[in-house]
Parts: structure tokens; sequence; C-alpha cells
């Protein structure tokens, strides 16, 4: 366990989950965080709905992906995404995908694009914050401050000077940090004081996910009475009236609904019309309860100039802004605090060197660059797809028009909702702290993900024999895989301890992994991407140097390289 630093507490503005995530992943480090976020409570409303594999995987790593899976909808409740003229009308589509109780044992069973530790899990990200809150403060080393926001900041090359504000009496408190963590989204005081603009697309018009939409969060306790269909997870309306999806956040009887405003339409939405376009979609009366109403924005996928001013750090939100297409908004998030959070963990205790936490903008930029893409794309294959004027008639033309929805909406869903590719491809060539070898990384699909050891990509799963998972055997921190019959680690045991890097070493003899990495070392890193495989001579010294940011130039080898594979 991580003991207790006696420096000044890390600033993190904002507490969602990159922010919590954050601050969970420093204190398993040993590193303080202060959380100061204006909202009282964490999030209220359902917000994001999907937690990717990947990210589940993450949460496995800090140990509560069980507690996370149990939580949302029933065991049995079936994760299905399904279209519909009218939700109470016509269906015409539907994608069906396991409960959270089959889940585990499914997964054992997966392997090509699935193989993995986790499946995704369909659950509100209020249910997902709470987790995260109890993870976060559970540590004596993370302080969390609701009702308290960030004013203002000024840094200099030692660290930054910051002034925050109780929400309720105005009260100010001065705080001198050595790093501030902007977690507090596209409209924060961080960003925009720092002068860093949003690149890519914004504005877009279609006629779904492209323009104001309406969220709202929902009681409605006779919906499945009232439902002629099977149970599903997300429910979409495919008319040329109203166009809409429902997710299930419980169960039982919470929604989170959005629709678009077309054109023209007035955006003031009072609780009659909030029910007004509800029974729209619905396609008959149903008594529902407005739990809330909020307004927001499609058409974005833009990300930030910069990720990183001097002592002062973005993520999330802030760094960048997705339509919701493919739910990838959250999990690029959670992706960033674990790829930040080790990073800024190793520059502080000296075990990283300056090009470690440079590495985070290379990287996080350059993911947030590809999944804002594969959203947008996501968001065109089905915003763009319009309803056939004759979709709804008891008509031949209206049976040719549901058979032609029916034929894209089945195709489309499997794009977005079968992404083991965008879940798990996603690579930091070119970084400055991956070591490259020989050879050429798989093709970058969002539906497929050709497991592969090629550094600078997550690293690829197994199941053992023995029923565990190969990542539970990895360290929190690094990890080198043995995987030949010799155990000569190569002079990594001796190495690292002098560069303060905590190893853990893993001997696994096993045909199936060595031909999985195909090499007989392999050295991961703390958020499990592969940073260095044994294919070319080498020095342990330069290269965990390299990994670690302390050394960008591998060219000039030591009297003690090692052969290749």
């Amino acid at each position: 366990m991580a003991q207790p630093s006696d420096d000044k507490p890390i600033l993190i503005a904002g507490g969602g989950p990159f922010g919590l995530t954050l601050s969970i992943e420093l204190s398993r480090r040993g590193v303080r965080s202060l959380i100061v976020d204006p909202k009282e409570t964490t999030a209220v409303n359902p917000q994001a709905n999907a937690t990717q594999a990947r990210t589940m995987e993450h949460y496995r790593r800090l140990g509560f992906a069980d507690e996370i899976r149990s939580l949302g909808l029933p065991a049995d409740y079936p994760t299905d995404i399904a279209y519909f003229t009218r939700y109470a009308q016509r269906e015409l589509a539907r994608f069906r995908l396991p409960s959270s109780a089959d889940a585990p044992q499914l997964v054992r069973g997966m392997g090509g694009s699935w193989s993995a530790a986790e499946l995704p899990h369909r659950v509100s990200q209020k249910f997902v914050e709470q987790v995260l809150r109890r993870h976060a403060e559970a540590s004596p080393l993370a302080t969390i401050r609701n009702g308290t926001r960030l004013v203002e900041f000024s840094q200099d090359d030692a660290g930054v000077d910051a002034i925050v504000e109780e929400v309720e009496n105005g009260e100010t408190l001065k705080i001198r940090t050595p790093y501030l963590v902007g977690a507090d989204g596209a409209r924060g005081v961080v960003r925009r004081a720092l002068g860093i603009r949003y690149s890519g697309e914004s504005g877009v018009q279609r006629d779904f996910f492209g323009g104001k939409m309406v969220a709202l969060y929902l009681r409605a306790p006779d919906f499945y009475k009232a439902m002629p269909h099977a149970r599903a997870w997300m429910y979409w309306a495919f008319n040329n009236e109203r166009r809409s999806w429902l997710a299930a956040v419980n169960g039982v009887d919470e929604f989170a609904f959005h629709t678009q405003l077309k054109p023209g339409e007035d955006e003031a939405i009072t609780p009659e019309r909030a029910r007004a376009m509800f029974h729209q979609v619905m396609g008959m009366p149903l008594e529902i309860e407005l739990l809330n109403i909020d307004t927001w924005l499609a058409g974005h996928a833009l990300v930030a100039e910069r990720f990183i001013s001097g002592r002062v750090i973005i993520g999330g939100d802030a760094a960048h802004l997705f339509t919701p297409a493919g739910g990838l908004g959250y999990n690029t998030a959670v992706d960033d605090a674990v790829n930040l959070g080790w990073k800024l963990a190793g520059v502080l205790k000296g075990t990283g060197g300056p090009a470690l936490l440079e590495s985070y903008q290379f990287e996080r930029s350059k993911l947030a660059v590809r999944n804002t893409g594969y959203a947008r794309a996501l968001a065109e294959s089905i915003g763009t797809f319009l309803p056939s004027p004759d979709i709804e008639d008891d008509s031949a033309a209206g049976e040719a028009a549901r058979s032609e929805a029916a034929d894209y909406l089945n195709a489309h869903a499997r794009r977005e909702f079968n992404i083991p590719g965008v879940t798990f491809g996603g690579r930091y060539d070119g970084s400055p702290v991956i070591v490259p070898d020989d050879t050429e990384p798989p093709e970058d699909a969002a539906n497929t993900y050709v497991p592969s050891a090629t550094p600078g990509g997550r690293a690829p799963h197994l199941w053992l024999d023995d029923g565990r998972s190969l990542f539970d055997l990895f360290g929190f921190e690094w990890t080198l895989l043995i995987l030949g019959e010799q155990q000569d680690d190569a002079g990594f045991v001796r190495a690292a301890p002098r560069m303060g890097i905590d190893l853990r070493v893993v001997h696994l003899p096993l045909d199936a992994v060595r031909t999985l990495y195909d090499s007989d070392l392999v050295l991961i890193r703390p958020d499990q991407i592969v940073a260095w495989r044994k294919r070319l001579p080498f020095d342990p010294n330069e290269v965990l140097a390299r990994v670690v940011g302390a050394s960008g130039d591998l060219s000039v080898r030591s009297q003690s390289m090692v052969g290749g594979v």
C-alpha cells in the first residue's frame, strides 16, 4: 500500500468521472489530491449510460468492476438496443446483448475481437459516480469539497496558486498546488483561462444527433405494462414526426429520454410540452413524472489544441467534446485519468523524466481525435438516415419502408454497439515513452480488434487454464512478462529499483501466451499498455529510461546489450 505523501495536494477542479478516477489513481500511488466541485453531490441525472469494456477493465484493475456491474439494471435485464416506429407500436430492428448476470461467464468463452477481461456494462453515470466517489474518499490522501468552485489561478515554474470559493457563502481560500488539473468540463474555468481553443467540428445539423436536444429524466411506472415488446436497455423511435432514444435507468420505472428539436421548433420546454414530446414517441398516452428537464447541443467533435500548459493539465470534457453516439465521451475521460495518474505520480516522485508528462498530451490528444472521429461517423450513420414518409402506413409502401429501415437499423446497431476495435484498438504509436519495434500494428477498424503486442497498444488478453485473467497477474505499476522457459529477466530486476520503478515479474512459460505476445520478454505499463518487447538487441537501463521519459535516445547502446528474440 502506498504511503501518504507530505507534499501539497494536486488540485483537481471537477468531481466527475475524470476527476474522481484521477484522484483514485493518485491515492493508490501515495499522492494527495483535493477535488473541488461546485455541485453539492455527484450526478443526480443519468448523463452517460454505457460503460465500455475497456473502462470496465480499468475498474477491474482498481478492484471495483463487480461493484459497478451490480448497479443499474436488474441482473437478468437484457441490454438489447431496439428500434421502433414508436415505442408501443411497430418494432423495426433489435440488436441483442446479454444481461449483467450473463456477462462474466460469457466473456470467458470469447476470443478474437472480444478477448477481454470484462464486457461492457449498461449503467447510468449517476450510479458510477457514487462508486467512484466512495472509493476516492476512502483514501486518507484524498479530500473532496463539494459546493466549492475554482475561481482563478496563476502559475510559476514551481507550482500553481489557486483561489477557490464556497458557493453558498462566497468565502475564499488560497491554495498552493504543484499541479492543477482541469476536470471542469467544456464550460469550466481552466481551459478558458488558459486560452486553449477547441478544434474540430461543431454546429453540425442533422435530422438527428445534430442540433438542440431535449433531455428528460423521468419516471414511468407503467411503461413495461404498456409496451407490447420485449424489454431493451435502449429504445429508439424512428418516424417522421419525432425521433428519440430512451435508456432504461433502473429497469423498473426510471428512464433517460432524448429528442431533437426540429428547425424552427420552440426551444422553451415546459412540463406540458415535455410530456407531449414523450407521448409522441410512445405512440399512446402514458402517465409520467418529470424528474428533470434539460437541453444540450449535439453535433460536436472537438478536441482541445493543448492538454498541458505549464503546470496546468486538462482532461475529460475540458479536453474533448463528443456527440454521444457510441458512448465514447465518458469512457475516453476515464482513459484520460488512467493515463495521467501514473505519469503525474511518477513526475512528482522523481521516477519520471521530462518526457513522461509530455506524453500525456501526445497520447491522449491522439486518442481524442480518433474517438471523436468515430463518434462523428456513428452520429452521421444514424442521424442522416431519414424515415420514409410511408414508414407508419398500413400499406405495401409502408411495409417496404419498414423493411428497408429494418435492414439499415440492424446494420447500424452493429456498427455502433459492437465496437471492439474502438474499445480496445486505440494506440500510442510515436509516443516518446513507447519503444517501437520492427512490426506494424494492425489496422485501426471500429468493429474489429486484432490483439497485438506491437508496443503502443493495449496488452493482448487471455484467459488462463486455471480461470484467471492474464490481466489479474499484472502489477499495479510495471510488469515484466517472462514468457520463455528460462526465467532470465535480462537485467530488468536490477535496473528497476535504481530508477525507482516498481516492477512485478510474471513468469508464464505457456505456448499460448508466448504466441500471443510473439516475444519472450514484454514490458507492460501501469495502464496495461505494451511499452516494449524484446525484438532487437537492448540495454534494460535504456529501455526503462525511455519508458519513464528520462531518455529519448536509444541509439547509443551500452556493453550490457542483450540479444534479440
